[in-house]
């Protein structure tokens, strides 16, 4: 983002989390992360801690910065940078928060939320199940309550942070007989030997974030680590869906703008029949769109950040918030391989990060909601604001010289 467009207080911001990810992230972690030597950093959460790099939208009383998403997705790019499995585990404090801030009690934020922001409790969201992702309401994990407690079973998978996670954010089934969007629950569950995690996936990239497989086998959890109301998990799931795909947008444009940036650098070096290849026009045409698709991804993005703090959330924020997920996503999945296509033979080695920049690209269009979903909600919301207004300007389809020609339009 420009420095001529940012205040004051996001200039620096941006400015302290790009000295993080270029000061404080050894090279040697994302190395081994990328090898499944390292499985969850969990060093790294203390670090962004540290630096009051946690939390931003939180209140400061339980240890946020007070700030909005026009700050988080300048922060989110800069970090964006180290790759997806960093990108992803520093959005958890700001997911999972959403939820407490938003849904939470007095006496949840205390003993959660400030801990989480402080970085001395590391967390993962448990949605994903075996039977699928993104049908959310067909949830099988299930929450019976007796007396004080609500008694855990079930199984999730695919889940971020879980070899780290002290604390799970769980939906399960609390009425067996109600519709899905009346059935789900959402819980805080602290880590016990009931809690089971394994490590089965031979991920393709995204690798050293923690990513397990969950079993919950009769976990006891209190009354009061309900979050929100019991059978209301939908309201708190259409919340959460702001802080996962626009952390997932923002933290692609910096994926995207470091490989953009090592292939444009490559071009300026490498020599090919007699000139550097950045003069040749197959080369310098894959630059300017590259740059292009990646001003216009970033210029999405703010714009819903911006959106986001001045409205909260409605369905126009839920189309804008899709929109801004698929569109960087699926940008950042065209930059990099571009700029692997740029690079040549040579990208397609480990001498350069492109080939694991790729891998991480991948996912990117998958998680928090495939970019099909976000195209059913895109469509969704956009009929809803049209047909709802159908006089709201111009009748434009009467400016037709046959217009009113009667018996010409014909819909059934």
């Amino acid at each position: 983002m420009s420095d001529f467009v940012m205040n004051p207080s996001q200039k620096t911001l941006q400015e302290e989390a790009r000295a993080f990810a270029r000061d404080e992230v050894p090279r040697q972690l994302l190395l081994e992360m990328d090898a499944d030597q390292v499985r969850y950093p969990r060093t790294y959460i203390e670090k962004l801690a540290a630096r009051n790099l946690l939390g931003l939208r939180f209140p400061i009383q339980y240890g946020g910065c007070g700030l909005d998403w026009q700050h988080e997705v300048l922060a989110l790019e800069e970090i964006g940078i180290l790759g997806a499995s960093l990108a992803c585990l520093y959005s958890l404090p700001s997911i999972i928060g959403e939820a407490i801030n938003i849904f939470g009690t007095d006496e949840q934020k205390e003993k959660y939320l400030r801990p989480v922001l402080a970085g001395k409790l590391t967390v993962a969201e448990a949605l994903t199940e075996p039977r699928g992702g993104s049908d959310f309401f067909g949830a099988t994990a299930t929450a019976r309550r007796e007396e004080n407690h609500y008694i855990l079973n079930g199984q999730k998978r695919f889940i971020v942070g879980a070899e780290g996670a002290d604390l799970f954010m769980v939906y399960a089934r609390t009425d067996l007989d109600a519709p899905g969007h009346r059935a789900i629950s959402a819980f805080l569950v602290e880590r016990s030997p009931e809690i089971e995690v394994q490590h089965v996936y031979g991920l393709m990239g995204t690798r050293g974030g923690g990513t397990g497989r969950v079993y919950f086998r009769d976990v006891r959890v209190p009354v009061e680590n309900l979050l929100g109301k019991e059978n209301s998990a939908v309201d708190i799931f259409h919340q959460m869906m702001i802080p996962e795909r626009m952390t997932s947008a923002a933290g692609a444009l910096g994926l995207a703008r470091a490989a953009l940036e090592i292939a444009a650098r490559y071009a300026d070096r490498r020599k090919a029949f007699g000139q550097k290849i950045r003069d040749f026009e197959g080369v310098n045409f894959k630059v300017a769109e590259s740059l292009t698709r990646l001003d216009a991804a970033r210029a999405l993005v703010h714009e819903t950040a911006r959106i986001i703090d001045r409205i909260g959330n409605s369905g126009y924020v839920r189309r804008m918030v899709s929109e801004s997920k698929k569109f960087a996503t699926d940008t950042t999945w065209a930059v990099v391989n571009d700029a692997m296509q740029i690079m040549g033979g040579i990208g397609y080695t480990n001498v350069y990060p492109i080939e694991r920049m790729l891998r991480d690209a991948r996912l990117m269009m998958i998680w928090t909601g495939t970019n099909e979903i976000m195209n059913l909600v895109i469509q969704h919301e956009y009929y809803r604001e049209l047909l709802a207004a159908p006089g709201s300007g111009r009748d434009v389809e009467a400016d037709a010289v046959n217009a009113a020609t009667e018996g010409e339009k014909v819909y059934e």
